[in-house]
């Protein structure tokens, strides 16, 4: 019997192993919202029978719950049905993004970037520029997962530091980081597109820009490359020098940058000052097309439009790459790698079909603004409106984000809740999407549902053939929940004092 106790695993391994069972019984994305907008139908019906109806926190009128099985709500479904698709706010956003920055990856501009930046790093800084990087990595996607994790072991083999825990600082930084950034991406574009559609629930006419969230990303970027150094050092300490054992040989890979990627990088660095030299100079005079009218940057044309800056930067310095490199060759090239890139976003596409669909739904239905109203009241009945409540709903999103991997499926499924319930409570749509982004990125490590840890395991059995879950446990959880903590803090400072949470967007309303 006590043999038994001593072989059982820790709890925390035990939930992991539950959390695996669980997670894999789930059904695919796309099966999910399908099942949720049945239910969402259902329940609409059987909801609005018993006439529950909410005042409108925004004007002095009741609202009902409709029905969708109603003749009103039949001919909702099916007329609006393209309308629904075409019209959700973050699918132009995103793939507009992707058109710009799918080129840039696929001529090898983003794989250079990273590898420049983590072998060009002086040796007393390598861990904050692996975790940099790591953490900037999504501006490529996931590209950041599968390039800086073996890099990072390669680099700390070189020297004769253990490179396991290079791998697991690069790959804890490039995912329990994932949402931070020192500028915009992709990912800024795709949740603000969903907070919009989700704030529209309240009020109609609010629009949500990509860059609401800009300054406290920045803060979190800076912050977590210095708390990640801080926790490589003591992982580092704990697991002690790297000792291959006895006829395990090393698989070493090249990573080094050729001549034509080194010119290449330089012609990008020159680009890149020269493009937003040019977008600063056509912003500074007061009279600029890009300010209002009163010739102010917030809110400005500038701002709403800057995911279009942003495409044409990526597109300018993915061409100046492609040449250089020989990646492109012709105009007909250009055309050809976007198509590659747009290849990897089908899934995507597919998927938005029906999570604007049951996005959809819940807001023609009056669900999710009589579910927001009620839970708003229900916080105010038991004084949970403040810091308490904000650390709550991050927790909610941690503990689902170790289920649901996709961020975007996960936001679509709570932020027509979230949203409208922190509006009724006087935050702003910017402050719901900083707390679920905390959230949404911090479990990453140490989910065994995330697509990419079986490469991990992949990437830890260069250097240790017997590296296993536990392995990679031990080195991950510190990431987590440190980075958990310190983004809990952060975001309570932004709260008390008020701070602002990217242009013209801050804590409350």
């Amino acid at each position: 019997m006590t043999q038994e106790k001593k072989q059982r695993k820790p709890v925390f391994y035990r939930f992991l192993d539950w959390v695996e069972r669980t997670g894999n019984k789930l059904p695919h994305p796309f099966m999910m919202f399908v099942i949720l907008m049945v239910a969402v139908i259902a329940l609409s019906a059987i909801l609005s029978m018993f006439k529950i109806e909410v005042k409108h926190p925004a004007k002095d009128s009741m609202v009902a719950i409709r029905s969708l099985l109603s003749g009103e709500g039949i001919k909702y479904m099916f007329i609006d049905l393209t309308k629904n698709f075409v019209g959700f706010a973050p699918l132009g956003l995103v793939l507009t993004m992707m058109l710009g920055i799918g080129l840039a990856e696929q001529v090898g501009l983003m794989n250079a970037m990273m590898k420049r930046f983590i072998l060009g790093a002086p040796k007393q800084l390598l861990v904050p520029i692996i975790m940099l990087v790591g953490i900037c990595g999504n501006i490529a996607s996931d590209a950041a997962v599968i390039i800086i994790p073996p890099l990072a072991g390669m680099i700390f083999y070189a020297a004769k530091r253990n490179p396991l825990v290079g791998i697991a600082a690069g790959y804890s930084a490039a995912c329990a980081g994932f949402t931070a950034n020192l500028i915009i991406v992709g990912t800024d574009a795709l949740l603000a597109g969903i907070t919009q559609e989700a704030a529209k629930i309240i009020d109609p006419s609010i629009l949500v820009n990509p860059a609401v969230n800009y300054f406290f990303m920045i803060a979190s970027t800076l912050i977590l490359t210095v708390v990640g150094t801080w926790v490589t050092t003591s992982v580092e300490k704990k697991m002690g020098p790297y000792t291959p054992k006895a006829g395990f040989a090393v698989q070493e890979t090249s990573m080094e940058i050729t001549q034509a990627e080194k010119k290449g990088l330089r012609l990008v660095g020159v680009a890149t000052l020269v493009y937003w030299a040019a977008v600063v100079a056509a912003l500074w005079p007061k009279t600029s097309v890009f300010r209002n009218p009163k010739g102010g940057l917030v809110p400005s044309p500038f701002l709403s439009g800057i995911i279009a800056f942003i495409f044409l930067w990526f597109v300018l310095i993915g061409i100046v790459y492609g040449k250089k490199t020989g990646a492109i060759k012709t105009g007909g090239d250009v055309a050809k790698h976007m198509t590659a890139a747009m290849k990897d976003m089908a899934g995507y596409i597919v998927l938005v079909f029906v999570i604007a669909q049951f996005v959809s739904y819940f807001n023609w239905s009056n669900m999710g603004l009589v579910l927001a109203v009620s839970l708003g009241n229900l916080l105010k009945a038991w004084h949970l409106t403040g810091i308490l409540m904000v650390v709550l709903v991050i927790l909610f999103t941690m503990f689902v984000n170790l289920f649901i991997g996709s961020g975007s499926a996960k936001w679509a499924l709570l932020a027509p809740v979230f949203v409208p319930m922190f509006m009724m409570l006087g935050y702003s749509p910017a402050f719901a999407q900083v707390a679920y982004r905390i959230g949404d990125s911090t479990t990453n490590a140490i989910s065994p549902l995330f697509p990419y840890f079986p490469i991990l395991l992949g990437f830890l059995r260069r250097y240790d053939e017997d590296a296993g879950i536990g392995t990679v446990m031990a080195m991950t959880i510190p990431y987590a929940l440190v980075f958990g903590l310190v983004w809990i803090a952060q975001i309570i400072i932004w709260m008390v004092f008020k701070l602002p949470l990217g242009p013209g967007a801050g804590v409350f309303m």
